[in-house]
């Protein structure tokens, strides 16, 4: 398929997955690297709760409270 083509059906939200070779795609700056951090019991019950209540896991709270407080920091920080 030409570029050209592929713009287009991009362009009117035709899925254009198959016309992608995934094989070597990467994220970049999201390579994981494992980190083991001790929490008070309270919090993990707190945490624990959150993660319930969302319906997600107490990783995926964590990360997501961290990624939050990371960019809010880095955009008072660059302004």
């Amino acid at each position: 398929m030409k570029a050209e083509e592929f713009d287009k059906q991009f362009d009117n939200d035709i899925d254009i997955s198959d016309s992608l070779d995934l094989s070597q795609a990467q994220r970049i700056m999201q390579t994981q690297k494992r980190v083991n951090v001790d929490f008070p019991a309270w919090m993990i019950d707190s945490l624990d709760r959150e993660a319930g209540r969302l319906g997600v896991t107490r990783q995926s709270v964590i990360k997501m409270w961290l990624a939050e407080r990371l960019e809010k920091s880095s955009l008072s920080t660059n302004s």
